[in-house]
Parts: C-alpha cells; sequence; structure tokens
C-alpha cells in the first residue's frame, strides 16, 4: 500500500467494499472502491443494462440555513455568492449550479436543492470532494449570515435503467420523482434525502443515508438481482460518454463556464438585461463572454484509430499548428472507439471539415474529429 494510500480518508462503508472485492484507490484525498471483480466494463455496461450502486461518499453535503431564520437572507446571501435565481425557484427541485472566482474560473461546481415549506427555508448542497474545505471556507466568507455545516451521512448514487424498480421496492414513492426532484424517502424505516439525478446520463438517484442504517439499506438495495456495485472507474466512462464535465480535468478555476459550455448554469434574469443581471462573482467576464464568445470552447471529439487518446494530448492542425488539448479521454465502452472532451480553438473547429484535426500521441498523429454531445444519448425521467 503507497503512503498516500495510508493518509487517505476512508467512507464510511469501506468494509463492506472490501467484502465485495473492491480494488480501492486514493480519490481526491479519499480511499475509494476503483472497481470490483468483475471488472469496469461489466459495471459500466450492467449500468446501461440494469442499475448499479455507486457509493460517493466522499462528496460533501452541506445544510445552508439563514442565521435570523429568514428566507430572504438566505436568498440573499446565495445569489450575491453565486449565479442562481431563488425566485420561482419550486420546493425540492435541484439545480446544477457554479462556485465562481473572481475572473470567473470554475472554483467548483455544485448541486443545490431549494428546500421550502412555507414556514422554513434551507438549500442543500453537494460540493466535489476534493473542494469540500476550500467551498465551505469560500462560502462562509461570502455569506456571513447563513450557517453552513455538514450532513454526516453516506451518499449512494443508484443508477441505470432499473433504478427505479430497485428503489420503489423500497419506497414506492420513489417511482413518482421526476428528473431533479427531490424527497424524502423512507428505506428500511430511515428517512433519506433523495434526489432523482446522478452524474452518469443514466437515470436513477442520488440518496443520502443515516449512518446508522446506512449498511443494512445498501445491503437490502445489493440483495435485489438488479442491483450490482460499481467503481468509480465505471463512473468516469459513463459520464464522459454522457459529455458530462469532471471538476479538475475539464473544469476548474482557469476555466470559464461559457467556454466550458456550462451557460445553462447562467439564468436568464442574471445575464444583461435581466432583472437580477450580475451582481455574482465573476460577472463581467461571464456577461462579456456570453455577449462576444470565447476564443475557445470544451467539445467532443471522435477518434477510430485503435489507441486510447488520453488526457493532456495536444489538439493539431496542420501538422505543427497546436489549437487544443484533451482533457478526458478513454475507449468509450458502449461505442467501441475512443471518445474525449478537449478545449480546442473556435477558428479550428470551424475549419475542421477541411483542415482536419488530429492528436498528438506519443509522436503519432490519430485523426479526431468534432462531435455532438453527448456521445451516447442520457435517459433521465423527465
Amino acid at each position: 500500500m503507497t503512503t498516500a494510500m495510508t493518509e487517505s480518508k476512508r467512507i464510511p462503508l469501506h468494509a463492506l467494499h472490501a467484502e465485495y472485492g473492491a480494488r480501492f484507490g486514493d480519490f481526491a484525498g479519499y480511499e475509494m472502491p476503483i472497481q470490483y471483480q468483475a471488472g469496469l466494463k461489466a459495471e459500466h455496461q450492467h449500468t446501461r443494462e440494469r442499475a448499479s450502486l455507486f457509493d460517493v461518499s466522499h462528496m460533501g453535503q452541506l445544510r445552508i440555513r439563514a442565521l435570523d431564520g429568514r428566507m430572504q437572507t438566505l436568498h440573499e446571501q446565495l445569489e450575491a455568492a453565486l449565479p442562481v435565481d431563488f425566485d420561482g425557484w419550486a420546493n425540492g427541485l435541484q439545480k446544477y449550479s457554479l462556485l465562481l472566482n473572481d475572473a470567473s474560473g470554475i472554483e467548483d461546481d455544485l448541486m443545490l436543492v431549494h428546500l421550502n415549506d412555507g414556514a422554513h427555508a434551507e438549500v442543500r448542497m453537494v460540493v466535489n470532494a476534493g473542494n469540500r474545505e476550500h467551498d465551505l471556507q469560500l462560502l462562509r466568507q461570502r455569506c456571513p449570515r447563513l450557517a453552513i455545516e455538514w450532513v454526516d451521512a453516506a451518499l449512494i448514487a443508484v443508477q441505470g435503467p432499473t433504478a427505479e424498480a430497485a428503489v420503489a421496492a423500497l419506497d414506492p414513492h420513489a417511482a413518482a420523482m421526476r428528473f431533479m426532484q427531490a424527497t424524502e424517502l423512507h428505506l428500511l424505516g430511515a428517512a433519506c434525502f433523495a434526489t432523482r439525478s446522478g452524474y452518469t446520463g443514466e437515470d436513477g438517484y442520488e440518496i443520502s443515508l443515516p449512518l446508522p442504517q446506512a449498511e443494512a439499506i445498501v445491503r437490502r438495495l445489493l440483495d435485489n438481482p438488479l442491483v450490482e456495485l460499481a467503481g468509480l472507474g465505471a463512473r468516469d466512462t459513463l459520464r464522459l460518454e454522457a459529455g458530462l464535465p469532471l471538476h479538475g480535468s475539464d473544469i476548474g478555476p482557469g476555466t470559464t463556464p461559457i467556454e466550458a459550455g456550462l451557460s445553462f448554469a447562467i439564468p436568464k434574469s442574471r445575464r444583461a438585461g435581466g432583472v437580477k443581471a450580475g451582481s455574482f462573482p465573476g460577472a463581467d467576464t461571464v456577461l462579456r463572454e456570453l455577449a462576444e464568445g470565447t476564443r475557445r470552447r470544451l467539445t467532443g471529439l471522435v477518434s477510430h484509430e485503435p489507441v486510447p487518446i488520453r488526457a493532456h494530448a495536444k489538439v493539431m492542425i496542420d501538422d505543427e499548428r497546436e489549437v487544443g488539448e484533451v482533457t478526458s479521454g478513454t475507449v468509450s465502452p458502449s461505442l467501441g472507439h475512443p471518445v474525449m472532451l478537449a478545449y480546442v480553438e473556435r477558428l479550428a473547429l470551424d475549419d475542421a471539415p477541411i483542415r482536419p484535426l488530429h492528436a498528438n500521441v506519443r509522436g503519432r498523429r490519430l485523426a479526431v474529429q468534432p462531435t455532438p454531445l453527448p456521445f451516447v444519448p442520457k435517459r433521465y425521467k423527465r
């Protein structure tokens, strides 16, 4: 075992994963299941055909409330910290948002659920594992009138076309949920906060499990022949096929929402001419890029060469000029050929039909072609 592995934190259900034969690896400071005995490709395919259970307890879960108990305070503070708008945001609806720096770089991408029963309001937030403490510090700095606290719970994702049947077998209310809706499910008598979402492109749920009942709930789900464990390796190939960017690989403090293709996360009301235009960190750059475009953009690339094209491979044009760089790449288990996300100059993309692109892999020129995202269609239940 490496020193890095020895120093890694363990998630609550580590022993269960070891029992099931997990191969562990360090990810964002946590000792995480990367794959099981069946292997990454089998886990990937099982998720596409049935349902897989991913343990994502390394992710940070936050509960956010106003110190004075007022909904207006909660909304105003978060709207000043993030490019969000709570007007018309329905109770129990989850949205994707971004934590930006003053230059509009993406410090993290976030999932937020607005909970408002008329008397009390709070926001539940999920942040990326590698940014947990950074995000908490930055949010507390930007929102001094809010109470921001960790939720001490396990977090699982049940993903795939039979995920609904598997979760609804424990609580039938799960079947009524639609994509990005949140509710409280009762699994084996435990109150569990759940959203119909996930980062695989498949239908499914992310479920926060109280620690005393977490193992029993996971074991019951695994008793279902429709469900098998899958590791972060398959989660990565699934999200890449779905064209979903990964923070730390495809997006980060040096990339902006517009060049990353995430303009959908900027509500119309926060754009130029909107009733709440600007007034969030990085707004000047975001609004300028929305109006003028960007020099480069995150794009999908495919290759039909029998060689994987990984992150950091340079994208070239005319044999010698570098016009981009791959940020994520794999041989797609579903498609059987290499797929990539890459930042590429817009002009090079416009010229690609007549001036073909290629990737430089250890001196080899491998032809790549721009393609619309996602590589594999998403199958959310809307």
